[in-house]
Formats: C-alpha cells, structure tokens, sequence
C-alpha cells in the first residue's frame, strides 16, 4: 500500500521537500498505526530540516536519517499492534508520531491520548509540542499561584500556551509581544501586556518571580536583571545565542547569588503531561491559537512563513483540503 508523504533527502531550505509516493507503515507491537488529518509545525522541524544542530545529535552527518519530518498529529486509529492497550481502530487520538508530514504515521502508544472532542483535529494538531514545552519550562521554573511571571514571545506557538498554562496555576501573567499581538494576549488572559516595540522590560525596573524566555533575543544578564531576588528565568526558545546562553552560561551564572537562570533543553513528549493538557482543554483552560492553515502539498510554503518568525500561534498541516486560509 502506498500514501503520499512529505519527504527530504538531505538538509537544506524548504526547496528540498518534496511530495512524493511512499510505503505507508506498519505499526509495530507497541505502535498505532493512525490516519492523519492534521499535523503543526515545530521549531524543532526547522532545526531538523537545517540540520543545523541535529548532526551532531546523531541525525546524520552527511544526510538526514529521517526522511519525513513532523511531530505533531491528530487523526484516527486506522490498525494497533499486538501490545497495545488503550486504543483500537476508530479513535481519535492525538500526540507525538515521528513523520506526521504524511497521510499515514506509526506512533508509540505512550506519546498518544485521546483527542478532546470540544476540539477539532487541527486545534489537537496545534497542541503537543508546544504546549508540553510551556508546561515543562513552568514546571522547571517551579510555578505558584500569586507569583508575578512573564512570557517573553508570548504570541508563538509556545508562548501562547505558556501565557494560558501559567493562568490556570493561579499566575499573574505578563505577556511580551509585538503591537499587533497585544490584543490577542489579553484574550489568552494576560494581565499585563508589553509591547516590545515600544517599551524594554529588562529595563523597565518591574521584577519578576519567574520568566519563560519562549522567543527574544536578550542576553542571560538581562533577563536576570528583571528577577526578583529568588527570581527563576527558564528559556524555552528564541534566538540560537540565546538558547546557547542560557545552556552554557546559565548554571555558571545561577551559583552567584539567589537568582537562577537556565535552558529547559528539550522538552519530553510523554503521555502523562499529554493527558494534562487535554484535560485543560477539555475545560476550557487552554486553547491553541493557529495562525494559518496547509494542505500537505504545501508544506514548503509552511515552512517558509513559519521561518519568517511572525506566526502568531501556530501553522497547522490539514489533510483533505485543497487552499490555505488564515485565521
């Protein structure tokens, strides 16, 4: 049997992914075979498709050992392996499957959950990565409720779930973003809202018990200049000198003083958070924000805009639908 997939067969720019005819899988014991209809773009994808760190990682040195990328899907249990417990064909399901950039994924059965049924596929798409990465870097930054926290990129996949994660511990949540994102973050449930364009809230003298870097550019110190004295700074994202600052420099920086600064690193796509989020969604407490919407025959073009840096929310991979619309 055969399905159409998004496949690469080496590094590069979005040119190098192309729609083409593959074998569709066949689960293993421990495996769900699902039928996609929806899938999201990660950050983490582009850094897949660049190869800009994964050869290092084991990803292959020379060219890509995965062919077809995406993580994030919803859709429809088509088979189950032998081992498999908690599906059976005909559920929906969303999570974690390696090659969701296809009409057909094999997926783990511990990186699923049941789809929510107050959510559609695409909503579900949005959902994994991004906001387990939020809910994993307030984890790390220890979250409590009255605390005073601060979302810098609070309008990208990741900070929007972490703008509405923070909320529903009982937060009192700042959101930073550009003047056409204000808006959306206060409909999030932002208290406060600071329009980077206009105003620097590193240097704005306002403290913070803890700030989820999720996108920026500001150096280590900056961020540490703007936590209160026993203040935690968890960077999620943003720029690579960021990210490399913050893994590097930030354990060096948190042994002096009371203040601790410092990369999530990569967050854990497991079912036990997956579950969490759903039952967030399922009363309300999050929603994904998507930005636009691809079919699967222009996932390049997804990835061109998703570079550009300007999503606000997230780009969703639909599968049966011929034209993009924007939100």
């Amino acid at each position: 049997m055969k399905m159409k997939a998004i496949v690469r067969t080496k590094y590069g720019s979005p040119d190098v992914l192309e729609l083409k005819e593959v074998e569709k899988p066949t689960p293993k014991d421990n495996e769900v075979l699902v039928k996609i209809h929806a899938a999201s773009v990660n950050k983490a994808d582009l850094y897949l498709l660049r190869g800009s760190l994964i050869r290092l990682m084991g990803g292959g040195l020379l060219k890509p050992k995965r062919k077809i990328l995406g993580t994030d899907i919803a859709g429809r249990v088509e088979a189950v392996g032998r081992n498999v417990k908690q599906f059976q064909p005909g559920d929906e399901v969303f999570g974690g499957g390696r090659g969701g950039f296809a009409e057909y994924v094999c997926a783990r059965e511990d990186l699923l959950a049941l789809k929510p049924t107050n959510v559609t596929f695409e909503e579900a798409a949005a959902v994994p990565l991004a906001a387990i990465t939020a809910l994993q870097g307030l984890r790390k930054g220890h979250v409590q409720p009255g605390q005073k926290v601060l979302i810098n990129g609070a309008s990208g996949g990741v900070g929007a779930f972490a703008v509405q994660i923070a909320k529903s511990f009982g937060a009192e949540v700042t959101a930073v973003c550009s003047t056409r994102n204000l808006d959306n973050a206060r409909s999030m449930g932002a208290d406060r809202v600071i329009d980077y364009t206009q105003e620097d809230f590193t240097k704005s003298g306002q403290r913070y018990d803890l700030i989820i870097a999720a996108n920026g550019y500001h150096s280590i110190l900056d961020y540490r200049h703007a936590l209160s004295p026993k203040g935690i700074c968890v960077t999620t994202g943003g720029s690579m000198a960021q990210i490399f600052q913050a893994m590097l420099l930030g354990p060096l920086i948190s042994l002096t003083g009371s203040k601790k600064t410092g990369s999530m690193g990569i967050a854990k796509l497991n079912q036990k958070d997956l579950v969490f989020v759903k039952e967030l969604l399922e009363v309300g407490k999050i929603k994904p924000v998507i930005d636009r919407r691809y079919p699967l025959d222009e996932v390049p073009g997804a990835f061109r805009y998703f570079e550009e840096g300007h999503a606000k929310g997230k780009v969703v991979i639909t599968l049966g639908h011929n034209s993009r619309e924007a939100d």
